[in-house]
């Protein structure tokens, strides 16, 4: 799932376990929100996420381990990036991870809207203008309650992971479970011609993007590496722990909607509810349905609750070291960031409107899915380039955690092969879908490739503006 930079105590004390740093990984990445996207490609999804967790996924948590165990600050990617490549790099590094969040918010509150359909008129989770009601709606409710500090936020969040998110994961995979060993059909061919992807046309392989967003987030643990009982064998213990339990509750839920839902029928927004609808009316227990639909809306939204917040202190960071004006230091009596969130609550209600110019629900989610994850793989990308080169730069640095194979092999390996999955990522989000309409071609590569330009080139003019006075004294 998505970054939110986090305070890292630094009070000496190794009070982290395996299993503990394991269900950090867990709680910040799962999201029932990414198995209709992976559904739509059926059994072949495996094939994506084996792929992409050994190019990408665990790359970005050795990395990101050996950096934040070399530089400890609550900075995070900013410090990092600051360190390796200068502190340009380090202000567009933090901006990505900032933006991205916040064209994820839209995208994350489609899927919120779909689900909170199934309560009245479950006709209503392809309705356009029902969904882009519920996103304004709901974005700006969390901003407010999130004004009131982080114990309201916290609390949101602790409730809803455990209400919306695991238990539901749970409870799609055993029905498909039992829905299976009933003898009931399905919808998905479990042979070995079906598991390797078609390479006919590169437009099959475009849902890997999806995967490789599903996936991000390692890094938010990796500034708890120092407080792990012993970093250099516990934390890629928790990792592989981590990325295991990660991949069978993605890959089962997602095998789920895929078995149960017919593959034309999968709404990228509402395939899990779909999906719980088929089992509940098949055991004649539709009753059933509403509830789990507000669990699931209950989870989604406290994760949007969640980071709302957190980019948005992470960009503060960078306020206070001038690099944008003093206007953006301004904190409440929370010490919230308040004119920070409604800067970023101005553009999520824009690109909420990107839902009337597509020609379905599923379409704009997807188009606003892959802006998101481009603008995220290049934070990746400036990410393992400054994990190489501060082997260089600063190779007397201690790190509790650093990756195996020597003082540079091991890094250029493991940093190397993050990049190239970045970098053939943010490619790939190019190519349309073959198993979406898109509609016109020239605006969806226009959404993307402007958007991209757009959001690069703005922190860039935004630095170069920067002012000695504008730094908090």
């Amino acid at each position: 799932m998505l970054v939110m930079p986090n305070k890292v105590q630094h009070s000496g004390q190794k009070v982290l376990g395996v299993f503990t740093l394991a269900m950090i990984n867990v709680a910040a990445i799962a999201s029932l929100k990414n198995f209709p996207v992976m559904a739509e490609v059926g059994i072949a999804l495996v094939f994506f996420y084996f792929v992409a967790a050994i190019v990408f996924f665990i790359p970005t948590a050795l990395v990101s381990a050996e950096l934040a165990t070399g530089w400890p600050s609550t900075g995070g990617i900013y410090t990092w990036v600051k360190q390796g490549l200068g502190g340009r790099w380090g202000f567009v590094a933090i901006w990505l991870q900032w933006i991205e969040n916040v064209i994820w918010y839209p995208a994350m509150l489609a899927f919120v809207a779909a689900t909170v359909s199934y309560l009245f008129a479950p006709e209503l989770a392809g309705n356009k203008y029902f969904i882009l009601m519920t996103i304004l709606v709901v974005y700006w409710t969390c901003t407010a309650i999130n004004f009131l500090g982080m114990e309201a936020s916290g609390f949101i969040s602790s409730v809803g992971a455990i209400v919306g998110t695991i238990i539901p994961s749970i409870i799609i995979i055993l029905l498909t479970i039992m829905w299976i060993m009933s003898g009931k059909p399905i919808h998905i061919s479990f042979n070995l011609h079906a598991f390797i992807p078609q390479m006919r046309h590169i437009d099959d392989f475009v849902f890997l993007v999806g995967v490789l967003l599903a996936l991000c987030g390692m890094e938010m643990s990796a500034v708890h590496a120092n407080e792990v009982k012993n970093p250099q064998y516990d934390y890629p213990r928790a990792i592989f722990l981590s990325t295991v339990i990660i991949l069978v509750l993605s890959i089962l839920g997602s095998l789920a909607i895929a078995a149960v839902v017919p593959r034309v029928q999968i709404s990228l927004v509402a395939g899990v509810m779909q999906a719980f609808s088929a089992f509940f009316e098949a055991d004649h227990a539709i009753w059933l349905t509403p509830i789990l639909a507000i669990m699931i809306a209950i989870g989604a939204v406290a994760m949007v609750s969640t980071w709302i917040v957190g980019p948005s202190k992470g960009l503060l960071q960078t306020a206070r070291d001038g690099d944008i004006p003093p206007f953006f230091q301004h904190i409440n009596k929370n010490n919230m960031p308040v004119t920070i969130m409604l800067v970023q609550g101005l553009f999520v209600t824009i690109l909420a409107f990107a839902f009337l110019l597509m020609p379905t629900v599923s379409s704009s989610y997807w188009i606003l899915s892959v802006l998101t994850a481009q603008l995220y793989l290049l934070m990746y990308l400036l990410m393992f380039i400054t994990g190489i080169r501060l082997r260089y730069l600063q190779k007397h640095i201690k790190r509790a955690y650093s990756i195996p194979g020597g003082k540079y092999v091991g890094m250029w390996i493991v940093a190397g092969c993050g990049s190239l999955a970045a970098f053939s990522g943010f490619i790939l989000g190019f190519f349309p879908p073959s198993q979406l309409p898109t509609g016109n071609i020239w605006f969806y590569e226009g959404f993307l490739g402007l958007g991209t330009i757009i959001m690069l080139l703005l922190p860039l003019l935004i630095y170069s503006q920067r002012r000695k006075s504008w730094q908090l004294k």
